[in-house]
């Protein structure tokens, strides 16, 4: 299998995020993961790492506003130029109201238009890692386009929390959506998401299109992040109604409840009849991550790669979630063995 990395993504490492109360904590999606993942992938016989290719804007401003990425590109040398009091890191304090608000032309003020929440910490590497995260799932797409039945992106910063214009939950750029959108000229895609967390910007990107299919199988937002978006009854808008799938999932679902709701994903997968798949794939459904709720054992993730992988299509497989750093490797291998 062919996996698309680059160690660009360590000029992203936030020194901190704020929890919940306003706890400052060492910023969970650090460059560890990727060590991580890399020592476990180099221990198989199957994985083959490549370095991604440079896409440009094009695919980019095909699924995000010019002017969000225009704030990202731009943003850390205009915070600079402010003479911030902490210049560590840029985090607005003030966060717009979705309700058609109109955009403000201060920096902070735009920051809170963008950002979505306390955990997408800019600084001064991150649109540079964002970029290269975003090529390395379109050399992944690239790839399959081209016969591979199957490739791995290993991006870092993730991505599915991204919408068309703003950043959240450690996403900057929709990795998963890009290389969806950029699948798509060849044929109808779907585009699967197996992370802890609802994948929030791919449904906003996708919501209403009726060439990808989207399914996000989540924690409940009724409990859990991302609170406002992973609903059941959210199934698309226009054209792409009905071609959105939520399956929200109570605290503790074990393997056999997963892999219950997974199966009905799988057979919308199937009468849908797309030419390529998409995962969006978090591990923090496994059950010892420190930001999860559900109970999935390794054993579990490996069952759902098999089951996924049985679908038979060309398959894109983008890195998302999980902070269990110790067992991250494993679980990834786990799931992605069952693809090669």
């Amino acid at each position: 299998m062919k996996i698309f990395y680059s160690e660009t993504h360590r000029k992203h490492d936030p020194p901190f995020e704020l929890f919940d109360g306003g706890l400052r904590v060492p910023y969970l999606e650090n460059p560890d993961r990727m060590d991580r993942i890399l020592n476990a992938l180099r221990k198989t016989d199957w994985a083959e790492i490549h370095q991604p290719s440079d896409f440009g804007l094009d695919s980019i401003l095909a699924v995000h506003d010019a002017e969000y990425i225009d704030f990202l590109a731009s943003c850390w040398t205009e915070w600079l130029d402010s003479k911030p009091k902490d210049s560590s890191v840029f985090l607005p304090a003030t966060f717009a109201l979705r309700h058609h608000p109109q955009k403000p032309k201060s920096l902070l003020g735009r920051g809170g238009y963008y950002i979505m929440d306390l955990s997408a910490c800019i600084v001064e590497g991150t649109y540079t890692a964002a970029l290269v995260s975003a090529n390395c799932a379109l050399s992944a797409a690239s790839s399959v386009v081209n016969g591979q039945s199957s490739a791995f992106a290993l991006c870092r910063p993730p991505g599915h929390h991204a919408g068309k214009d703003y950043a959240g939950g450690y996403c900057f750029i929709n990795n998963a959506a890009v290389a969806a959108h950029s699948l798509s000229v060849n044929g109808k895609v779907a585009l699967l998401d197996i992370d802890y967390h609802c994948g929030n910007g791919t449904q906003d990107i996708f919501y209403e299109r009726d060439d990808v299919l989207t399914i996000s199988i989540h924690a409940d937002p009724d409990f859990e992040y991302p609170s406002y978006f992973g609903f059941a009854n959210e199934r698309g808008k226009g054209n792409g109604f009905g071609f959105h799938h939520n399956f929200p999932l109570p605290k503790g679902t074990d393997d056999d409840s997963y892999l219950a709701a997974l199966d009905q994903a799988l057979e919308l997968i199937q009468n849908f009849a797309p030419k390529f798949l998409v995962v969006s794939a978090g591990m923090d459904i496994y059950a010892d991550d420190p930001l999860g709720t559900i109970k999935v054992t390794t054993e579990g993730i490996g069952e759902i790669g098999r089951r996924i992988a049985s679908l038979n299509l060309p398959s894109v497989i983008v890195m998302e979630g999980g902070y269990n750093n110790e067992a991250l490797g494993r679980n990834i291998t786990s799931f992605l063995g069952k693809f090669k």
